[in-house]
Order: structure tokens, then C-alpha cells, then sequence
């Protein structure tokens, strides 16, 4: 005979009820406890001994307005802004640039740090700590988690960068989690800005409720996401998509690395590996025979690595972005030379606007929320 299900506990339920406040208040930026039970289905004195306990935990305040017109007065209650903030970090080769966002969602600081090209390590470490250090006393609480996106691979268990051969944006073994840990309070993640990019057009752009697509950057590097199950898959180091020496059909049909279609074709940086974005777009743009050909050369290319993605993860979509990536005539070029291959799969442009930034946006205020409702639990009830 089965055992009986046990009872949930007076402590269990009570945390529940918290989580669910507390998630209510997360979601709007004030509420009575009248508006709070509506929005959560619960009663209103479950409510009132929910708010008093969030309240001495310091995790709910009331913010000193009351309700206005007849009937009786409400208190209007908020998430305590001295909880703290989270801290998003974009580390580009245009930069470091750093935000602070509440449980809510809102930026409340922006900083900008400028990097060169191939700062190294030590130069990107101190642009790092040094927007943190101005941003962190914008935040009553401090910064009690961060997310970094890094236009590097990633180690995946680690978080420190990797120096891969030809990468264009060399920062070296740079550790973000070491160099974060003397300004925020709990965890540091670190991913590679396609992945956070790819999680962003998931969560809100072309790819929103599906659940298997390929995320493919073209910009002044090459990169790729691969999402299974509505999850990123990064590969045992966090090295998954990267894709810049993955054999393709070169200018002339010859088979080179995907980086080296670039350098053929004349479309790089001086002394860099890095693509003239500049230099390609003006190159694939017009109809005369030489944008054409620039066009196909680009498209033969990328619909090798295309197929190859397809191949190993069967995805529904495969979303192009990037600087020159997502370009109309380059997207239909794409389409075009792509739907001829034996498992062709609609192609579609990003939308997103600095996907890589939202997309860590995202995960920070997903973390920040946990933690506040973590904190509830040993405040209240240990």
C-alpha cells in the first residue's frame, strides 16, 4: 500500500504565500494588500500576515501613500529598495558596458568604460571593476548578483574567458567572477554575448515559443547558439558554436574555414582577423555583378555552416543576426542559396536591439528575484 502524501507544513505554507507576494510585488512597483490578494487569489488576512512578515523580514515597505475617494483607507506596499540591484556587463570591442536593474526590471545606472581592440586581461579587468566600483554606490543594498556577457568564448566551468587561435577581440584568460567578487555580494555568471543573444530573441524576439532554433552572429566576429529544448546548449568547455573554423565552400568552391572567406574576399580588418563590417556591407549592396557575386560567395559560405548545424541538431529556425548578418539583401540571399540544400529550415532576421545586453538583462533579473525570494525564507523562519 502506497504511503499517504504528507501535509504540507504551516512553515511550508507560509512560503508559499511569501513567494507568491513577494512575486506579485516584483511585478508591479506598488500595491495595497486589497490589490495584492486580487492579483494573487488569496485571502486578504493570508495577505495582511504575509505583508507584516515581509515586513519585519525588511524585504516589504510601506511606502507611505495611501489610497484616495471613499471606503476605507489603503496602504500602498512596495519591495524595499534597500534589497539591493543587479549588475549586467557587456564586454565588447567597443568597451565595457555596465548596467544596474532592480527586481523590477528597470535600469536604474548605466557606465561605459572604452576598450581597445586587443586590450588584453589586465586593461579589460580594470575597465570591468571600474564601471562596477562607480555603478555599486547607485544601489541601496549593493549589487547582490551579476551577468556578463563576453564577446570571448567562455569556460564554461569557470567563467573565464578563452583565447581561441584567430579569435578577432583578444582580452587573454580574463576571470570576470574574480574581478566582480570584491563588488557583488552573490553569484557572477559569465556566457559568450551569441548565447546571451540567442536567449534574448527567445525570450522576446523571432524565436519567442520555440523551443529548437540555431542562433548564427555575423558581425565583426563569427559566432553560433544552438537552443534545444528552450535551453542553450553550450558543449562540455562552453565552446558549442563556434563555428569560425568550420570547413565551407570557400569564393572559388574550394573548401577553407569560414574565417578564411573573409580574408579571400578581401573583407577584413588590416593586421586583424576581424571582419570590415564597413567594408562588407558596402560590398554586398546593390545589384551590379560584383555585390552579386560578393552576395553568393557569402551565402554558398554560410549555408555550408548552415547545413551543418542542421544536420547535428535539427532545429525549426535558424535566426540570422548580427551587424551585416541580418541585412534584407543578405538575409535573402541566405534564403535563397539555403533552401536549396537537401533539410532546408526557415531562416529568419533578429529583431532584437542589443540582444546580447537584454538577454543577461533577462537571466540577472530572473536572478535577483530568486534571491530575494531565498531571503525571505531563513529571515522569516529559521
Amino acid at each position: 500500500m502506497a504511503p499517504s502524501p504528507s501535509k504540507p507544513t504551516l512553515e511550508m505554507l507560509r512560503a508559499l504565500t511569501d513567494e507568491n507576494v513577494l512575486h506579485t510585488l516584483m511585478d508591479h512597483p506598488r500595491l495595497t494588500r486589497a490589490e495584492i490578494a486580487a492579483h494573487t487569489g488569496l485571502s486578504k488576512p493570508t495577505v495582511s500576515d504575509s505583508v507584516q512578515r515581509l515586513s519585519a523580514a525588511e524585504l516589504v515597505v510601506d511606502t507611505g501613500e495611501r489610497t484616495t475617494g471613499r471606503g476605507r483607507v489603503g496602504l500602498y506596499y512596495s519591495l524595499a529598495p534597500t534589497f539591493g540591484a543587479a549588475l549586467v556587463a557587456g564586454i565588447t570591442p567597443r568597451g565595457v558596458t555596465a548596467e544596474v536593474v532592480n527586481a523590477h526590471g528597470q535600469v536604474t545606472g548605466q557606465d561605459h568604460a572604452e576598450l581597445g581592440r586587443t586590450p588584453g586581461a589586465d586593461m579589460a579587468a580594470e575597465a570591468l571593476a571600474a564601471v562596477a566600483a562607480r555603478l555599486r554606490p547607485s544601489c541601496a543594498g549593493g549589487l547582490r548578483t551579476a551577468v556578463v556577457s563576453a564577446a570571448d568564448p567562455v569556460d564554461r566551468a569557470t567563467g573565464r574567458l578563452v583565447q581561441l587561435p584567430d579569435a578577432p577581440f583578444l582580452v587573454g584568460d580574463l576571470d570576470p567572477v574574480t574581478v566582480l567578487s570584491p563588488f557583488v555580494a552573490g553569484p557572477v555568471l559569465v556566457d559568450n554575448d551569441v548565447n546571451w543573444a540567442a536567449r534574448a530573441e527567445g525570450h522576446s524576439g523571432c524565436a519567442t515559443d520555440i523551443d529548437d532554433f540555431v542562433y548564427v552572429h555575423l558581425g565583426e566576429g563569427l559566432g553560433c547558439a544552438v537552443v534545444q529544448d528552450g535551453a542553450v546548449r553550450r558543449g562540455h568547455h562552453g565552446l558549442a558554436g563556434e563555428i569560425a573554423h568550420l570547413y565551407t565552400a570557400g569564393p572559388d568552391g574550394t573548401a577553407m574555414p569560414l574565417t578564411e572567406v573573409f580574408a579571400t574576399l578581401g573583407l577584413r580588418r588590416p593586421a586583424s582577423t576581424a571582419i570590415d563590417v564597413t567594408a562588407l556591407r558596402s560590398a554586398i549592396a546593390g545589384e551590379d555583378e560584383s555585390a552579386h557575386r560578393t552576395r553568393t560567395a557569402l551565402a554558398r559560405a554560410i549555408s555550408g555552416v548552415l547545413a551543418a548545424a542542421v544536420s547535428l541538431t535539427d532545429p525549426e529556425l535558424i535566426v540570422i543576426g548580427g551587424e551585416w548578418g541580418n541585412c534584407p539583401d543578405m538575409i535573402a540571399a541566405i534564403d535563397q542559396h539555403f533552401s536549396h540544400s537537401p533539410r532546408p529550415v526557415r531562416v529568419a532576421a533578429a529583431q532584437m536591439t542589443a540582444p546580447e545586453l537584454a538577454g543577461a538583462r533577462t537571466r540577472a533579473v530572473e536572478e535577483l528575484r530568486s534571491l530575494v525570494v531565498h531571503s525571505a525564507q531563513p529571515a522569516t523562519y529559521d
